[in-house]
């Protein structure tokens, strides 16, 4: 019971509201008194949580012998609950995103440790399918990393997400085995002398304005969104790029 409380607060409803709604559930119907009984919250509150449960759709009552008695709608109400919320949401985010963009932001930083952080930095820069990538590639990935993540989950997903990649990385065994793979991975890789030019951690800039900055050995990662530093670093990788050939 406790993970079903647990799962309705995580939809929206309080730990009472919770209570409630269960209550009705395993009772089918009831009184105020049956409904306080069955889920432990105060008779004085269960006045209060009951009408919010009503208000959401939630719940129903009948009277029968002037006496008033509460039933839980179907569980399959807090889906259409929670369409409606997405639904107003949806009608008033043009106008947030527009508020949002007069604002002068400040770049955020956000920061992630071991290889779950990680991870969750590269499941980041997929969030932008048909788009262009720009990195520095460091072999720790592969080394000190996980390479069946990156083999077996994220190249197939960036592949299916349509995201190209243009990488810069040191010449070494490691990106020699994968040059010949750029064509099916949508990648372009240029190497670079590894002893004149080592890369000891990884930078992508994707989305416009992000930079992730991921050092495999020590376990951490993060995710700068900037415009500016993103607009600078991609010229950065152009000039090199470029000088390259």
């Amino acid at each position: 019971m406790n993970s079903l409380i647990k799962g309705l607060q995580n939809v929206g409803l309080t730990q009472k509201e919770s209570s409630v709604y269960t209550a009705c559930l395993e009772l089918g119907e009831g009184n105020i008194q049956q409904i306080t009984d069955k889920s432990g919250v105060k008779r004085a509150t269960v006045y209060d949580v009951v009408a919010s449960l009503k208000q959401k759709g939630l719940l129903s009552v009948t009277r029968r012998k002037k006496k008033m008695y509460y039933y839980a709608e179907d569980p399959r109400a807090i889906e259409g609950m929670l369409d409606e919320k997405k639904t107003a949401l949806k009608s008033i985010l043009p106008e947030l995103l527009a508020m949002a963009n007069f604002l002068e932001k400040k770049p955020k930083i956000r920061y992630f440790e071991g290889n779950k952080g990680i991870e969750e930095v590269y499941k980041n820069t997929l969030q932008f399918p048909g788009t262009e990538m720009l990195a520095w590639g460091s072999e720790k990935a592969v080394e000190a990393f996980d390479s069946e993540f990156l083999n077996n989950f994220y190249v197939p997903t960036r592949v299916k997400q349509k995201i190209f990649v243009r990488a810069i990385a040191t010449s070494n065994e490691v990106w020699k085995k994968y040059q010949p793979l750029d064509t099916a991975q949508l990648r372009k890789l240029k190497l670079i002398p590894e002893k004149q030019f080592p890369f000891a951690v990884e930078i992508d800039l994707y989305g416009d304005c992000y930079v992730a900055i991921l050092s495999f050995e020590e376990k951490i990662a993060l995710i700068i969104e900037s415009e500016k530093i993103y607009s600078t670093l991609k010229s950065i990788f152009e000039l090199q790029w470029g000088s390259l050939g």
